[in-house]
């Protein structure tokens, strides 16, 4: 089987070229954006870098030929000068499933997020509905999963959690109530290679999230009791980040924006877990916070 994976570079892609370096079976075209990036990929016959770009289908399309099943991760939380939500999570994840048409490519998995909606206020949400709509529309067999915050190491939301952890007293959004539903990038490993295989028409939503949900202060709490740390938390008003964020990322023209707080500090819901239907066991939060302190210990 050959997969094609888009945003190869990114702390899931990695995890998951890790998993599949070794597996015979299984040969991969790790699409990334740069030079730079492909010196990140692990050094395997069965990983071929492709340096790709989302504005030419024609090239898109022959870079990904020959694959079997086109896995779509890249995109942006955070906007940046010549990069925002529609050409990144919309306009990307269009040129992908027509070059994913173009091949004949018998399954389409797209990775998005809790809370996506094409109606949503937020605009990271919204353009992460819309890809979701695109893949509805496409005719392709396709999977969609949206995940939570995703732990383990080298990801983005263990470094935040463990530096928070590190501190005597840490300052968090709004005090850290907000809900999250963590959930271990193994454990997405294993769903994404479970939809490898699936090749019926139409397209299956899955919202996976992990098995314990806990207000994010408590999380920084729980990866401070198992550091030996004593921590207080203490809170930094929304309205008063929005404001510094709503001026900043006007003035750079991008960067961390009240988007991307109301991302950050929403609760993690889903109204049914895919765990049993993707036929998974999800490793336990402790487990999770257990295996980024050996990696953090390890560097």
């Amino acid at each position: 089987m050959k997969i094609a994976i888009t945003g190869a570079n990114s702390s899931v892609g990695l995890n998951l070229l890790n998993s599949l370096e070794s597996n015979e079976d299984v040969s991969v075209i790790a699409g990334i954006r740069s030079e730079r990036a492909a010196k990140s990929l692990p050094q395997s016959p069965a990983i071929n870098p492709q340096i790709i770009s989302y504005q030419d289908v024609d090239k898109l399309t022959e870079q990904l030929n020959g694959a079997d099943v086109v896995l779509h991760l890249a995109g942006i939380l955070i906007e940046f000068k010549g990069s925002n939500y529609k050409s990144a999570n919309v306009d990307a994840t269009a040129a992908v499933l027509e070059a994913a048409k173009k091949i004949n490519a018998s399954h389409f998995i797209f990775i998005s997020v809790v809370g996506a909606d094409a109606k949503s206020s937020n605009a990271y949400f919204r353009s992460k509905g819309e890809a979701e709509e695109l893949v509805r529309k496409s005719r392709l067999s396709a999977s969609i999963i949206r995940t939570p915050i995703l732990l383990g190491p080298n990801t983005a939301g263990a470094s935040s959690i463990a530096a928070a952890a590190k501190q005597p007293k840490a300052k968090v959004l709004g005090g850290g109530n907000y809900q999250m539903r963590p959930l271990d990038i193994d454990d997405l490993n294993l769903a994404i290679m479970e939809c490898f295989n699936k090749t019926k028409p139409g397209v299956e939503l899955y919202e996976l999230v992990g098995p314990q949900a806990i207000p994010y202060r408590d999380l920084i709490k729980k990866m401070a009791g198992l550091l030996g740390n004593e921590i207080e938390i203490a809170s930094i008003p929304i309205w008063t980040a929005k404001l510094g964020a709503a001026i900043g990322s006007r003035l750079r023209g991008g960067g961390f924006s009240p988007a991307v707080i109301d991302v950050i500090t929403i609760d993690e819901k889903v109204d049914e877990n895919a765990d049993k239907t993707l036929g998974l066991t999800l490793t336990s939060l402790d487990a999770t916070l257990e295996k980024i302190i050996k990696h953090e210990q390890s560097q």
